[in-house]
Formats: C-alpha cells, structure tokens, sequence
C-alpha cells in the first residue's frame, strides 16, 4: 500500500473511539492480569462483522449477530472478556445478552448497539457478577489513550498484545485505522480467526464496510493457521466513526480501494503477529504461493502448506524437508499441475532452491539448516501457471504446544 503511516494508537487511533480494560475476576489469576476491556465510539458507527463458520458458535457470536441486524448495521460500543468463551453454556445467550444491557446502561446506548466477545475455555460457565461490578467503573475509565489496556485485556495464552494503526488520505481528509487482536492457539482458516477490533474515523457506509471487511478477511485472517483448529468464538468486527469528516464512501471506486488497502495494511499485520505469537512457537512461518491460475487456488496451496503437521514439525527442527511441502501442496484441493512445481525456502541468512518441475534438487544440508534456523521462515511456491499470487502466515509446531494445551484448563 502506498501513502500511508504507521502510528500509534491501536484502537484508539482512531478519531472517537475511547478504550478501557482492567482486571475484575472472571477467573481467579495470582497476576491479575485485565481480563476484561470496553471500546466506545463518541457517536454512532456503522458497523460490520466476520465471524466463525463453526457449527459450535459462543453465545456472544450468535447475539452480536442479532444485534447488528436490530442496528442496521450500527453500533456504538463493545464488551469483550477472556479466560472464558461463555460456549456450550444453556445460560449462554442470557449472559451475552446482559452483558450487552450493562454496557448499554453504562453509557447511555441502547443493547443493540453494543457488540460482545468472549475467549478463554469452553463449556464453563461464566460468572456474571464480575461483570456487573466492573462494567461501571470500565466506562467511567474510558480513555483516549486506553488501547494498551484493552488489547492486554484479550489476551488468554497470548505472550504480546497485538496492536496496529495507520493513517492515511482520502478526498483530502486524514484518516486513522487502528486495531487490536488476541489469539494464540485454536486458530485455522475459515473466519474469522481469534477475536479482532478495527476501529479507523473514515465514513463509510454499511454495506461497503462489510464488503470490505470480508474482502480482506479472506487474504488475511482466513489465510492464518497455527494448529489446524478452528474456534468457536472467532469475531472480527469493523467500526467506523465518520469523524474524519470525508466524504461518505458510498460506491466502489478509487476512495474504495484506498480504504480497502489501508484494512489490508492493518489486517495483514495483525495476521502476522497472530502467527509469530502461536502457542509454543518458535518461529513464524510465511508461504507464498505465486504463479497460480487464480487468486483462490494460490490461497488453497499456501494455506494447504501453512497448516500440515508434518511440515511445521520440520521447520521447528530447522529440517529442509521439502517433501512434506511437496505433500502438501499435492493434496490442496484445486486444480493444477504438479510437474510444473517449483519450491525454495529463505530467510534473512539466504534462500535454496530445493524443488524444480515439482521434482528435487541438489542443495546444501548445511546450507539450509542456516537458512531454516532463523525465527523467521519464507516457503516460496510458484505453480508457474498463471500470475495470482496469495500468502498465508503460520508457525512452527513445537513440544511447548504440547505441553500448553495439555493443562489449558488448569
């Protein structure tokens, strides 16, 4: 993308949006870390969302659902906790619901206005109390400057909070998008993937916002996979304030697509530190498939590879083990020629071929081990039959996987 900068903020990069997170005991934590955070816009957005296509959805999923369509696609608040996922719970909606009518009240909106998240454990009731005594003091601490401690908020086995901001031009004006992200395991394409807030004060209408959103949802969040599960409670909603003063976008066209590149910028970061931060990780992993007949095969091949096992497996041990990709590329689901194939691996230290016409090469063991012993990992694809191009982010699969999600619970 051209003509934009990185800045400060996250979600409350933005002109109007306000944030808050604080710790209020919704899981008994020796570190209190915050687990629970409040997003609030100084007047009404349109609002859009992308969400898991499990057939398991949390309760805050299917009523943020509900609640957009009530608004017309408004908003003008959300509420999100984690350490618990409020999913296959009979009282689910219920307290999903409360939640909503509680943030409402704090602020002088209406429930259909608020949108709710919640990620931790399934299948564990959530204790409401908590929340009804934090909400108020949540929207009393409502702060221009509040990103930081909302984006800590959302975390559950997530090492780093995961923000990202730019700011950019459109009909003159200055615009800011800002977002923050959680996520570290259960995560797999097929959005949305973790929980995602995206906030930016340029005025775009409704319906172009969730085109947006689920245009860049798919060649950014849906091309993420650090295990090959996906949640239940995957959410990603996208907040627009009009406070730039712009001119509406109301039609595709240049406008359109500058503002489209500016969520690629946000959503693609995002994704990557997603990626780098899977749980037990060691390095992260980015394939990118070019050279396909069209842009949903190239997505199929590199997710097809992000995801294998096998191959993440290899990449932890630093094993140019170029077959696996082979493997995986063999058995992605469209439609090409394998025998036209080419594969090298890279990173900062270099790049090997190690596949041609979909058959191997000699290469340096040595030589490779260097390359693959970096923290950042390159798997370069091309079908050589075509021009489309797509990338897909990842990590490597490591004991500490194991060892997390053996006593997540706990």
């Amino acid at each position: 993308m051209e003509n934009y900068k990185i800045i400060e903020g996250g979600v409350c990069a933005a002109k109007g949006f306000k944030a808050s997170g604080m710790y209020c005991g919704i899981k008994e934590n020796p570190t209190k870390k915050n687990d629970i955070a409040m997003i609030a816009a100084d007047v009404m957005c349109s609002a859009a969302g992308v969400y898991t296509q499990n057939k398991v959805k949390g309760a805050p999923v299917i009523v943020t659902k509900n609640n957009l369509i009530k608004s017309g696609g408004k908003a003008q608040a959300v509420i999100v906790n984690s350490k618990n996922a409020n999913t296959c719970n009979a009282d689910g909606i219920e307290k999903a619901e409360e939640m909503c009518r509680l943030t409402a009240d704090a602020l002088g909106i209406k429930p259909e206005e608020v949108i709710v998240a919640s990620t931790g454990v399934i299948g564990q009731i959530l204790p409401i109390e908590p929340i009804k005594a934090a909400v108020p003091q949540l929207a009393k601490s409502l702060s221009y400057e509040g990103n930081n401690d909302a984006a800590v908020a959302i975390m559950t086995t997530d090492t780093v909070k995961k923000e990202y901001a730019v700011e950019f031009e459109i009909g003159g004006k200055l615009c800011k998008m800002g977002g923050m992200a959680k996520g570290s395991g259960m995560i797999h394409p097929n959005m949305a993937t973790t929980l995602n807030f995206i906030t930016t004060d340029c005025a775009v209408s409704p319906e172009l916002l969730q085109k947006a959103l689920s245009d860049i949802v798919k060649i950014t969040y849906n091309c993420l996979s650090v295990d090959g599960d996906q949640s239940t409670n995957d959410t990603c909603m996208l907040m627009s304030s009009g406070l730039a003063e712009n001119e509406e976008i109301c039609t595709e066209g240049a406008d359109f697509e500058t503002f489209k590149a500016a969520l690629y910028q946000v959503m693609a970061s995002l994704t990557r530190m997603l990626a780098k931060d899977g749980e037990g990780a060691t390095k992260l992993l980015t394939c990118v498939c070019s050279c396909a007949p069209d842009l949903d095969t190239a997505i199929i091949v590199a997710k097809s590879v992000i995801r294998s096992p096998l191959f993440k497996c290899a990449m932890f041990g630093s094993d140019a083990n170029w077959g696996r990709v082979l493997c995986a590329i063999g058995y992605a689901e469209a439609e090409f020629d394998i025998d036209k194939v080419d594969v090298d691996l890279a990173s900062k230290s270099g790049k090997i071929a190690v596949c041609r016409s979909g058959a191997g090469v000699d290469f340096s063991e040595e030589e490779a081990k260097v390359i693959l012993s970096e923290d950042e990992i390159e798997i370069l694809i091309s079908l050589n039959q075509g021009e489309a191009q797509a990338t897909a982010w990842g990590c490597d699969l490591t004991y500490n996987y194991v060892k997390i999600n053996g006593d997540y619970r706990s």
